[in-house]
């Protein structure tokens, strides 16, 4: 029960946050709600730190490396994600930032020399398919200067900064690098690149007091960030990191529906083969080869009987 719990809450609670950065967008600039939103999770991350006893102590090489992983995790890819949300639906840009999981294993094929099974290969192509059939309007009639088109690329711009930050969590992992620690330090360098940045581009400080704005901040801060990664690494040492990767194939899920009940987001039929080939391809990538043989064995007399009462 209690691993059902925290998966549910991983699931439900990143899934929600793409909803949440809606009500960001508006007359706040997005990098100081960035701001706002790194700020106070890392306060509360090195509070929990505190209570853990997680030893926060590292080399100046180690700092380096956490200053990366703030500025492309906690600061690149959000300011791209967030302008991507001011062209895009939440579903439309959550999905598009699913897309993560196949850069992940492209660039540690890259900069880690780690093998790539054929069917990562096959799950990659099927993801780019799924976001060439959402966006296919435009594709079709070669606008690629619409909004959407403009959505996507900032969407895809952050999502390969996340993807770079990833690998410099990777290494921070080979070195037995604590993830709380490296989070808090993380997140921290990332609020005051975010500073930096509001300081000297001349962006106007602003804070929204309406519910809507103060609450999505609170959701966003405490439970997107602190709590989630709390129930993600929990779950991670529970079930395995097999597992736990299929949280990102489901929050998709999530968003979609939050975005469809809240947003109006519409279904067209190559919404509905986009999103049905990216989730596919996600899975491929995702789906232990073992579990995958099993699979392909159990479809396979389903398929001979299905053609039998055909």
């Amino acid at each position: 029960m209690q691993v059902f719990f925290l998966y549910a809450a991983t699931v439900a609670i990143w899934g929600s946050t793409w909803l949440a950065i809606e009500f960001q967008l508006g007359d706040v600039p997005s990098q100081v709600s960035l701001f706002y939103r790194f700020a106070l999770a890392a306060v509360l991350m090195w509070v929990l730190c505190a209570v853990r006893k997680t030893p926060l102590r590292f080399s100046r090489q180690n700092h380096l490396f956490f200053a990366l992983q703030g500025i492309a995790i906690f600061c690149l890819n959000y300011v791209f994600l967030y302008w991507s949300q001011t062209y895009l639906t939440s579903a439309m840009a959550c999905i598009a930032f699913s897309t993560l999981m196949i850069m992940n294993i492209v660039n540690a094929r890259i900069i880690f020399g780690n093998r790539v099974a054929n069917r990562i290969y096959v799950g990659a192509a099927l993801g780019i398919l799924g976001i060439i059939s959402l966006f296919w309007d435009d594709v079709k009639a070669l606008d690629f200067t619409s909004e959407a088109m403009t959505g996507l690329g900032l969407a895809l711009v952050g999502t390969f900064s996340a993807s770079m930050g990833n690998m410099v969590t990777v290494r921070n992992g080979k070195q037995k690098i604590n993830v709380f620690a490296s989070n808090t330090w993380g997140m921290s360098y990332g609020a005051v690149f975010l500073l930096l940045y509001v300081l000297f581009s001349g962006v106007e400080w602003k804070f929204d007091t309406s519910p809507a704005y103060v609450l999505s901040l609170l959701h966003l801060s405490v439970l997107g960030t602190v709590v989630g990664f709390a129930c993600y690494f929990a779950l991670f040492n529970r079930i395995g990191p097999e597992k736990t990767s299929y949280a990102n194939v489901l929050f998709p899920v999530v968003a979609v529906i939050l975005s469809t009940l809240y947003e109006g987001f519409q279904w067209h039929q190559n919404t509905l083969i986009g999103f049905a080939l990216v989730m596919c391809g996600n899975l491929l990538v995702l789906m232990p080869s073992k579990q995958l043989v099993k699979l392909t064995r159990w479809l396979k007399p389903t398929a001979a009987k299905s053609a039998e009462l055909g």
